[in-house]
């Protein structure tokens, strides 16, 4: 065995090892100093760098893990060398012997294009992945926080969708790895919840957008938004009148906080989203007067199991975490917009 074969990071010193006394340990929760040290698997994704940045800020350690498939280290470069970062290249599909105090597991491919580009290794990091995170949370006694998505609810049969609502999902359609490996992924963190009474939190996000997002996702916003300034037909499908909610990044990130930072007995699910609803044509026709665009409006065929309607009923968020969006689409467009527009300029 290499010397650095098993050696975990964020070690706790031995100051903050539980004691021992009579041949038995006290107190089996280790002992927090000032700073709180957090783990965000995904973290070099979209929504994960941007969730580094604010706990950074409030002046926490982060380990940032990412197998980087679908995330980037220019998502995290501004971070080099800053004394309370730490990034490791690894795939949750395996597990993790770190020391931290809270998890936040991101890691999944979370864009058609991406999670159906190798749909097993989608259900299997939603899942294994799910299951080595959740150990660790067990073995450390740590809370654990869970990016689930409104995909759960698939093309839902009530509007808007309220946490209650079971879903309508197609369990063997082309979308099914990552719909039913969140679903599941979510059972897991409630059984672990009820079996070993591990403190979870589980969010389901709803359209998400910014900067920093894959300009080649092919989520609607970065395919608008790139098909605009390089003054190429925008892509719509069907007839463009399926709708959509939109929320900025900035707003996400600060429910996932809040959320986090609620008493244990809050487990959710929790939806996280922005209630204000656009159709896919509204959605194009403004990115193409925010860009000036020439760009012309063409129709494609509806993808198989692509969901008409899909708006969150947020009461929840805004009675037990107090937060509600705050940055209208327009805002947060302005500034995507000059993040894709930099990005192409190199």
């Amino acid at each position: 065995m290499g010397p650095d074969k098993g050696k975990r990071r964020f070690a706790v010193s031995s100051e903050h090892r539980p004691v021992l006394q009579g041949g038995g340990i006290t107190d089996v929760a280790r002992l927090y100093n000032s700073r709180r040290r957090i783990m965000v698997t995904g973290g070099a994704g979209f929504v994960g760098s941007h969730l580094i940045d604010r706990l950074l800020e409030r002046g926490d350690e982060v380990l940032c893990v990412d197998n980087l498939f679908t995330g980037t280290k220019r998502n995290i470069d501004h971070l080099a060398g800053h004394p309370r970062f730490e990034f490791m290249r690894h795939d949750v599909c395996f597990p993790l012997y770190v020391e931290v105090d809270e998890i936040y597991n991101l890691a999944c491919p979370a864009s058609p294009v991406h999670y159906q580009h190798d749909p097993v290794q989608t259900t299997k990091t939603s899942v294994h992945g799910a299951i080595n995170m959740l150990g660790l949370a067990k073995r450390l006694r740590c809370k654990i926080f869970q990016a689930s998505t409104s995909e759960v609810y698939g093309d839902p049969s009530v509007h808007p969708q309220t946490e209650a609502y079971w879903g309508n999902v197609n369990p063997i359609g082309i979308r099914s790895c990552y719909d039913e490996g969140k679903r599941c992924a979510e059972t897991l963190f409630f059984d672990y919840h009820r079996q070993h009474g591990l403190e979870i939190k589980v969010a389901r996000i709803f359209n998400t957008y910014g900067p920093r997002m894959h300009p080649a996702d092919g989520r609607v916003v970065s395919n608008f938004v790139m098909q605009a300034l390089n003054g190429e037909p925008i892509t719509l499908y069907g007839d463009g009148q399926q709708t959509r909610s939109f929320c900025y990044v900035d707003d996400l990130v600060a429910g996932f906080m809040a959320f986090m930072d609620t008493p244990s007995d809050v487990s959710g699910p929790i939806n996280l989203g922005n209630p204000v609803e656009f159709t896919i044509r509204e959605l194009a026709e403004l990115v193409v007067e925010m860009t000036s665009s020439k760009s012309e409006l063409v129709f494609r065929p509806l993808p198989q199991d692509d969901p008409m309607q899909r708006k969150p009923d947020i009461t929840r968020a805004r009675e037990t975490l107090g937060w509600e969006p705050s940055i209208p689409l327009r805002q947060g467009l302005v500034k995507t917009i000059d993040y894709f527009s930099q990005l192409q300029k190199g």
